[in-house]
């Protein structure tokens, strides 16, 4: 069963850091672009940052600097190096993966909840 399993959330006080992990569970990790996505309370699901199947990253401007967004292949795994973390970041963040070849299949994660507390 294809499934995506982020780790790594949890509190943390405004200025720290926080690594995210997605794990992909899929013979055909290649084949797909991954991204972090976020929600906040009351509020949309937004693009955080993508992945290309050759790692090159893509990241919203409002976040450049801070959010750092890398890819493992043989490890089937993304990554969102978060720092200098701030109240506004406080949201669940979402692993999604798209296929870029043949049907754009579009998986998504369950959450993790990132909490940014003063």
């Amino acid at each position: 069963q294809v499934q995506l399993v982020e780790s790594g959330g949890g509190s943390v006080q405004t200025g720290g850091s926080l690594r995210l992990s997605c794990v992909f569970s899929t013979d055909a990790f290649r084949l797909y672009t991954m991204s972090w996505y976020r929600q906040a309370p009351e509020k949309q699901r937004e693009l955080v940052a993508s992945v290309n199947a050759r790692g090159a990253p893509n990241y919203v401007d409002s976040l450049k600097g801070r959010f750092y967004i890398s890819r493992d292949n043989p490890k089937n795994t993304i990554y969102l190096d978060m720092n200098n973390l701030e109240s506004e970041d406080t949201a669940v963040y979402y692993c999604k993966a798209q296929r870029t070849v043949g049907d754009p299949i579009v998986y998504w994660g369950q959450g993790t909840q990132v909490t940014v507390s003063s």
